[in-house]
């Protein structure tokens, strides 16, 4: 199963029409775009069709993960809602309206875009894309026959149906804790303990090095290049721990899930190791040829729950055949993996990436849309809506307990950690030959940016991750990681859903070529990169290591939100199981 090469394109040359006279539409998708957002020959259900068009949405905004995690459980549950309207059993999350009697696949089809485009242009009328996500729902509103500017909510006809169930959607967010009238803005009156960081100047300043820092970039930019205002970065969901979640429940405690130690109460011995470890990591994307790694399922992956233990597995359990060797460089292997996982420029965000992997999975050659791989096949819109509810209500509940246990410890990014370390006690950065050296001009490290085919040594005082330096970090604590926890529990969604830990045929694959790599002035040393995995939890645990190789996180950041990612696509995907039951 490969998956997707890229995001829809971002262009904006292509001006379609709106299908009223004498108005234009600024909608930025193009032609290309559109065949892909319907599917081959128009087969796209009408949940997967608005699931690709709220992605779209999510790239042209600003890249808040728990924000678009809860717009895309929001736009889920709306559309689930409408379907579950016309279905005699299941019973909806927000709307529990019953119209057995319209059960058509057309009143179905339709409830449903009604449903998600009312969410939808909704939650994205001030998006920092501006105007061209909104004409982008209204045109697809038009390309399957609807008319974007039926609102009504009186009635039994199709389209009062969906529009009664986005609203209903709308009317429970409203006080749902994210603070939404308000623009997501802090409702905990969180003070930072330490000054700004500017990256561009050496060393740091901390009167708690444990404790996050906000950088201040004299020319910033978000992930997906929108340019930010001067000033240090705010700090994004850090009263997201009080939305309500899906399916999470407190058991007594005060938070959602004990992810165990905070990298604040360990020893200066294993803060410094773990400083070391994302050091060392940076080192290894030197474009290097001579140094390979075998990336391969067979050699890596297939790890225990919060670990990298793994030494893969042979042969692939789906086909009986051997996986064969990937071997390639490692500095590209990083540098990919980096970047893959990073969900950076015109990106849908982790939360949004995972759906793209659902979605590939469920367009995967033969595949059988059967709940737990059993039993009759479902239709596309009915496996559609299911995957998105639980999926999506899983993503949407690890946004809040990663983000609630973020804001509980309030820990350092790597890049505060080094140069604290560098300024203040340099014997904490522990020598590493070839990484971190003792030289006669001082302590110095091997790091990223490298000058193009030679080994770049500096004062750490200066030491940044693999990251734009536009961008440099993300704009809230590091533990517990956030890639770790999203991606944890949308692969207990998927294996569940599924009825397989595996992807289809045991091996999912992302192909980087020439040209992929973005931070990098050069590419991949072989051409490409394939990175593979043969379970959903592969490639979750593939993606809190990019957080490592990336310079974001140190490991405890990817070990406890892997943990705490697994419970909560559990929880998730039982709730959801109950749901489709009909269950009280």
């Amino acid at each position: 199963m490969v998956l997707p090469w890229a995001p829809l394109a971002a262009a904006v040359s292509l001006v379609l029409l709106c299908g009223c006279p004498g108005a234009q539409s600024s909608c930025d998708l193009k032609a290309a775009d559109w065949l892909a957002i319907d599917g081959p020959n128009r087969t796209h259900s009408a949940a997967r069709y608005w699931n690709e068009l709220s992605l779209h949405a999510v790239r042209k905004d600003l890249p808040q993960p728990t924000v678009h995690a809860r717009n895309l459980f929001h736009v889920s549950a709306a559309m689930y809602d409408a379907w579950a309207a016309f279905d005699a059993t299941a019973r909806g999350v927000f709307f529990t309206e019953k119209q057995p009697a319209l059960a058509s696949d057309a009143a179905r089809e339709e409830a449903v875009s009604y449903a998600a485009h009312r969410v939808l242009r909704m939650r994205y009328a001030n998006a920092a894309g501006g105007q061209p996500p909104l004409d982008c729902l209204d045109e697809g509103m038009r390309r399957r026959g609807y008319d974007p500017g039926n609102s009504a909510t009186t009635g039994n006809t199709p389209a009062a149906i969906g529009n009664r169930a986005g609203q209903a959607v709308l009317d429970a967010g409203a006080d749902d804790g994210a603070n939404e009238a308000h623009k997501y803005a802090d409702t905990t009156g969180w003070v930072s303990v330490n000054v700004p960081l500017d990256p561009t100047q050496p060393g740091t300043t901390m009167a708690k090095p444990d404790h996050w820092q906000q950088l201040s970039i004299p020319t910033g930019f978000t992930q997906n290049g929108i340019p930010q205002s001067p000033g240090p970065q705010p700090y994004i969901g850090a009263h997201w721990g009080l939305v309500k979640p899906f399916a999470m429940q407190r058991s007594g405690g005060a938070l959602y899930h004990d992810p165990g130690p905070a990298p604040t109460e360990a020893s200066d011995e294993l803060r410094n190791r773990w400083v070391a470890e994302s050091m060392s990591k940076q080192s290894l994307l030197l474009p290097d040829p001579v140094v390979t790694i075998d990336i391969s399922p067979g050699a890596i992956g297939n790890n225990s729950l919060g670990s990298n233990d793994g030494h893969g597995r042979q042969p692939n359990p789906i086909t009986g055949k051997p996986y064969p060797a990937q071997v390639v460089a490692v500095g590209d292997f990083g540098r990919v993996l980096a970047e893959y996982w990073a969900d950076g420029p015109n990106s849908e965000t982790p939360p949004g990436h995972w759906n793209v992997l659902a979605n590939a999975v469920a367009d995967s050659a033969g595949f059988a849309r059967q709940p737990g791989g059993t039993g009759a096949a479902l239709s596309l819109l009915e496996w559609d809506v299911k995957v998105y509810l639980a999926l999506n209500g899983a993503l949407h509940d690890a946004a809040i307990t990663a983000w609630e246990i973020k804001r509980a410890a309030t820990t350092a990014r790597p890049i505060s950690l080094v140069r604290y370390l560098a300024q203040t006690d340099p014997r904490g950065l522990l020598l590493i030959p070839g990484v971190v050296e003792q030289r006669s001009e001082g302590v110095v490290a091997l790091e990223w940016p490298f000058a193009i085919g030679a080994a770049a040594y500096r004062t750490p005082l200066l030491w940044s991750p693999y990251q734009k330096s536009s961008f440099v970090t993300p704009a809230f604590p590091g533990f517990i990681s956030g890639h770790s926890t999203f991606s944890r529990a949308a692969a207990e969604v998927l294996a569940d859903l599924t009825g397989s830990p595996y992807f289809p045929g045991g091996l999912g694959e992302f192909v980087a070529g020439p040209g992929f790599l973005k931070i990098d002035v050069g590419g991949a040393v072989n051409g490409e990169v394939r990175l593979q995995w043969a379970t959903y939890a592969d490639a979750a645990d593939q993606a809190g290591q990019s957080r490592i190789w990336g310079g974001i996180h140190i490991e405890p950041d990817d070990f406890a939100g892997r943990r705490v990612g697994r419970d909560v696509g559990l929880a998730a995907v039982a709730l959801a199981r109950r749901y489709f039951a009909g269950a009280n």
